[in-house]
């Protein structure tokens, strides 16, 4: 673990972006039960955040994908974010939606993209990969470059480390499981008798149930 990784997770649970509840789970869009949930949008009404934020998903990318021609968001919970870090690196913007709008234009890609450009995609988080990774091809299938992902937040999952390298996608994220747990253990948010609860969770959370 880096020392930006634990600053940005100890950041993340103290505006409750990250809540994490052993005893009393949430359930997640898809049905999982869990005792974590994390929504980085949050980030966004905290200036100071937002901006830390801003600052080091655009240092990533300077550093890591400095060939990128456009950055784009994954709808919805990354449009800000790729939109601030563009306007940051004073690049193209364009942010991609899980499916085709249903009126229009019928737009899956809002925004312009060139054929040939080189393109680094913003995440907010990653669960499963899945959505993340539709917008991957959607670029692709537009006749661009994937350099990579950028994500604030990974959750660590087998599956969504095997998608990632099955696709080739080189994923880069600000912050992991494994440092919001010592962030929170440090802080008291969490004792060392939950740690088991979450690690058993993290290893099949589909099946998982309290």
């Amino acid at each position: 673990m880096n020392h930006l990784e634990h600053i940005f997770a100890a950041k993340l649970l103290h505006v409750k972006a990250i809540k994490l509840q052993p005893e009393q789970p949430f359930t997640w869009a898809s049905g999982w039960k869990s005792p974590f949930y994390c929504d980085n949008r949050k980030t966004l009404s905290f200036p100071d955040l937002r901006s830390f934020v801003k600052i080091e998903l655009t240092r990533v990318i300077l550093e890591n994908f400095p060939d990128c021609d456009a950055v784009a968001g994954v709808a919805t919970g990354a449009i800000a974010q790729g939109a601030l870090v563009a306007d940051m690196l004073g690049k193209p913007f364009v942010y991609v939606r899980s499916k085709p709008k249903d009126h229009g234009l019928e737009n899956l890609i809002e925004g312009e993209l060139k054929a040939g450009q080189k393109v680094v995609v913003v995440e907010d988080l990653i669960s499963t990969g899945g959505s993340s990774l539709k917008a991957v091809e959607a670029i692709r299938q537009a006749g661009c470059e994937v350099l990579g992902m950028v994500a604030s937040y990974t959750y660590g999952f087998d599956v969504a480390v095997q998608a990632f390298a099955k696709a080739g996608v080189r994923l880069l994220t600000l912050t992991n499981y494994e440092a919001v747990l010592a962030a929170a253990l440090e802080t008291g948010y969490i004792t060392e008798a939950q740690v088991p609860l979450l690690h058993e969770w993290r290893a099949n959370p589909a099946a998982w149930q309290k």
